[in-house]
C-alpha cells in the first residue's frame, strides 16, 4: 500500500517516455498515469517495446529521455529506493536450477531481509498456494517449465512488493496452474500491476487501463 507522502501521486508516471537502441525508438514517448491499486495491461506486437517498459520501470534499464515516477520515487536517480517495492516477474524464471525450490526462495528472502521462522512460513505459505509444498525440495532443473513458473511467482511476490511487473505471466501454465496463479498475482491484492501479454482476451477483463505499443507509433487508451 501507498505511504502517507505519496498516497494523493499515481503510483507510476511516465512523461514522454522515450528509449532508443541506435536509430531505432523502442518507445517513442508515452505519457501515462495508473493509479494506486490498478491494472495496467500493455499490449502490441513483438518488437513493439513491451518487454523493454517493463525492464525500464523494474529498474533494470535506463530510459533514453522523458520522466519516470515510480511510488514516488524519480528514475533512474532514486532506483535503488524502489528495488524492495518491486516485484517482477520477466520471461526467465530467475532461479537458481541447482538449488530446490525452497532453497531458491530462502535465497531470496535473504536478498529481502526477510529470515528465519517469518521467512520460513512465508516461504511455506506460497507454496502451498500454488500446490509446489510436495515438490519444494527438488532442484528446480528436476521442474517441468510451469512448475519453474509457479516457483516464479512466489519469488516475485515473496517480499509482499506493492509493485508487479508480470511479463507473459500465464506462460508455461496449463489451466489449473493460471488459477492458482491469480491468487498471488491477479487483481486485488491491494498492489498496482503492469501486465504485459499476447493474450488480450485472459487479461482485458482485469483491466483498469490498456497501453497499445505499435512497431511505428505508440497509442495509450484509458
Amino acid at each position: 500500500m501507498a505511504d502517507d507522502q505519496t498516497a494523493g501521486a499515481p503510483a507510476i508516471r511516465l512523461v514522454g517516455l522515450r528509449r532508443v537502441y541506435g536509430d531505432r525508438a523502442a518507445l517513442a514517448g508515452i505519457d501515462l498515469e495508473v493509479a494506486h491499486g490498478e491494472s495496467l495491461v500493455v499490449l502490441g506486437p513483438n518488437g513493439a517495446g513491451k518487454t523493454t517498459l517493463l525492464r525500464i520501470l523494474a529498474t533494470l534499464l535506463r530510459p533514453t529521455g522523458g520522466e519516470v515516477e515510480l511510488l514516488g520515487c524519480k528514475l533512474p536517480g532514486e532506483a535503488w529506493k524502489l528495488r524492495g517495492k518491486i516485484g517482477y516477474l520477466g520471461h526467465e524464471p530467475l532461479l537458481y536450477r541447482d538449488l530446490s525450490g525452497r532453497e531458491n526462495l530462502r535465497f531470496h528472502a535473504k536478498l529481502h531481509g526477510i529470515k528465519g521462522e517469518r521467512a520460513e512460513a512465508r516461504i511455506e505459505e506460497l507454496l502451498e498456494a500454488v500446490k509446489m509444498s510436495h515438490r519444494g525440495d527438488e532442484r528446480t532443473y528436476e521442474y517441468s517449465a510451469g512448475m519453474r513458473q509457479r516457483i516464479a511467482i512466489c519469488r516475485c511476490v515473496l517480499h509482499e512488493p506493492e509493485l508487479l511487473l508480470l511479463d507473459e505471466p500465464d506462460s508455461n501454465l496449463d489451466i489449473a496452474g493460471r488459477e492458482i496463479a491469480k491468487t498471488l498475482i491477479g487483481r486485488g491484492g491491494g498492489h498496482t500491476r503492469v501486465v504485459v501479454t499476447h493474450d488480450p482476451d485472459r487479461h482485458l477483463p482485469e483491466a483498469d487501463k490498456v497501453l497499445t505499443l505499435g512497431i511505428d507509433e505508440t497509442a495509450a487508451t484509458a
